[in-house]
C-alpha cells in the first residue's frame, strides 16, 4: 500500500494501480524503456493491473515481459469497461494512469488520477479528469515511488 497525506486534501491509501497499456506504458505495442524496472519496484508496494483493448495485438508479449496478466476489454464502450474495473477494485483505493479519451472515465473514478502526455498525445477529456499531468509514464511511476513529489504537487 502507498499512503500519502496531502495538506488540504487529506490522505490517500492506494492499494491498486491501474494502467492503460497502449499509449501509456507501451508505444506502438512496445513497452517504453524504464517501465519494467519501475513496475517491479511498485509491485512490492501496490497491486498493479494492466487494462487494454489490445489494439496492437501484442499484449501477450507485454504480459510476459512484466510478469502480469492484463485485463482485456471487449470492443464497444471501452470507457465504461475501464471505469467499471476501477469501481470493482474500489475507486477510493485506486490510482489510475492513462492518456486516451477512453481512459477519462476510469481516471474520474479513481482516487488518484494521473494523465500521461506521451508520444501519442493526451486526450483533453483525460486531461480534465486527472489530478496530475506528467510528460511520461516513467514520471508517473516515479511519483508513486517517491510520493512526497505528489504532496508537493497536490497540496492546497
Amino acid at each position: 500500500m502507498i499512503e500519502i497525506m496531502v495538506p488540504g486534501r487529506g490522505g490517500y491509501r492506494l492499494e491498486h494501480l491501474v494502467l492503460d497499456v497502449n499509449g501509456t506504458v507501451a508505444l506502438e505495442g512496445q513497452l517504453i524503456d524504464g517501465v519494467t524496472r519501475r513496475l517491479a519496484e511498485l509491485r512490492r508496494l501496490i497491486a498493479v493491473h494492466l487494462i487494454t483493448a489490445d489494439t496492437r495485438g501484442r499484449q501477450e508479449i507485454i504480459d510476459a515481459q512484466l510478469g502480469l496478466e492484463a485485463v482485456r476489454i471487449a470492443p464497444g464502450d471501452e470507457a465504461a469497461q475501464k471505469a467499471a474495473f476501477v469501481q470493482q477494485l474500489g475507486g477510493k483505493s485506486v490510482c489510475a494512469v492513462g492518456n486516451g479519451a477512453i481512459d477519462a472515465a476510469m481516471l474520474r473514478d479513481a482516487e488518484l488520477a494521473i494523465a500521461v502526455l506521451g508520444e501519442e498525445g493526451l486526450a483533453t477529456s483525460a486531461l480534465t479528469a486527472a489530478d496530475v499531468v506528467v510528460p511520461t509514464i516513467n514520471a508517473a511511476l516515479d511519483l508513486l515511488l517517491s510520493p512526497l513529489r505528489l504532496v508537493a504537487t497536490l497540496r492546497r
